[in-house]
């Protein structure tokens, strides 16, 4: 067994695996759901200094068990080290084992937004499992929007942010283009029948071909398929793999639910630290439209990192490979520690 293994596996042994009811959640639309349920795991034991980890589109909190995110974090001595820290990787609404359309409400589920999915992480933390303070709250892609929403909704809950991978603006030009195109890949597909498919419409192939382009960055394609034989077997399988996995319903409203996302009007409402670390090779968050420099100016506490391409940043999926910016992570949270 692998060092990271291992430790992956004592990580997890240490925590908890649950779902959390609320009853008669009203979401920002106004739509009511008598019960929703939100997923989480933990690691670490109540008490300690709390993390929250919040994941991207399509993801769950189990992502962060990997050994690229887990065996760099969450080890003896390392910055979330599990026998000191109490670390919550919760599913958020619309995702792994949290209520979804797919459940059965398919697309009568409440229009959820990320206010919404916020709104339900507080509650888990707060009613669910009793936390009054978390130490940290960082998050990857959406998980990363739902931080800077988290500092100013909650600014004085939590000592510090760690948003990783996104811009805390407005979605707009070419990272709106490709959502709206996922959007009317599935509901302008006649075999969509406005949520009521029998089977999954073919709309979801290309909706998924344009979500795999979006995460994608040359030099790690290029690896992955470095022959045009290697490159047609590898999406494919990629493709093949997603589809079997992938509701078109759940997609749909996962894409969609970023349609309000705006922090940038409120940032000098943020008064802890902040870390928001971005990659170079970010299709979805590319570095040359400046907006991060703009933006953080106006962050009290913040710093940006931008991390330069190299043959572990990974595109977008920068944002998991906790080797590649643990070094500025790492001294983040021992200052939070400090205070």
């Amino acid at each position: 067994m692998s060092p990271a293994l291992f430790l992956l596996l004592a990580a997890a042994t240490q925590g908890d695996t649950g779902s959390f009811v609320i009853r008669n959640f009203r979401f920002a639309s106004g739509e009511t759901l008598p019960e929703l349920r939100v997923h989480y795991r933990t690691l670490g034991r109540p008490g300690r200094s709390a993390v929250l980890i919040l994941h991207g589109t399509g993801g769950s909190g189990s992502q962060f068990l990997s050994p690229l995110f887990a065996g760099e974090l969450y080890g003896a001595g390392q910055p979330l080290d599990t026998a000191t820290h109490y670390v919550i990787l919760p599913d958020n609404i619309g995702h792994g084992r949290s209520s979804k359309p797919s459940d059965a409400l398919r697309a009568r589920f409440p229009h959820y937004a990320y206010e919404d999915m916020v709104a339900a992480q507080y509650r888990l933390v707060t009613e669910g499992l009793h936390v009054n303070h978390l130490l940290l709250v960082m998050g990857t892609s959406m998980g990363c929007m739902h931080s800077w929403i988290w500092g100013e909704h909650y600014p004085s809950f939590m000592d510090g942010l760690v948003p990783l991978a996104c811009l805390p603006t407005q979605i707009a030009g070419r990272n709106r283009m490709w959502r709206k195109l996922i959007i009317d890949d599935i509901t302008g597909d006649p075999d969509w029948k406005n949520g009521d498919y029998a089977a999954q419409p073919r709309g979801l192939r290309a909706a998924l071909q344009l979500l795999f382009v979006a995460g994608s960055a040359p030099l790690v394609q290029q690896r992955l398929g470095p022959t045009r034989d290697s490159a047609d077997a590898f999406i494919s399988r990629w493709i093949d793999t997603r589809l079997a996995e992938t509701d078109a319903n759940d997609l749909l409203y996962q894409v969609a639910a970023s349609r309000d996302y705006d922090p940038s009007a409120a940032l000098e409402r943020i008064a802890v630290p902040v870390l928001t670390i971005n990659s170079a090779d970010d299709f979805i968050n590319p570095p040359e439209l400046g907006l991060m420099e703009r933006l953080i100016a106006r962050v009290k506490r913040g710093r940006y990192v931008l991390i330069p391409i190299s043959d572990k940043t990974r595109g977008h999926g920068t944002h998991t490979a906790a080797a590649v910016w643990k070094e500025y992570f790492a001294p983040f949270v021992a200052a939070l520690e400090r205070r």
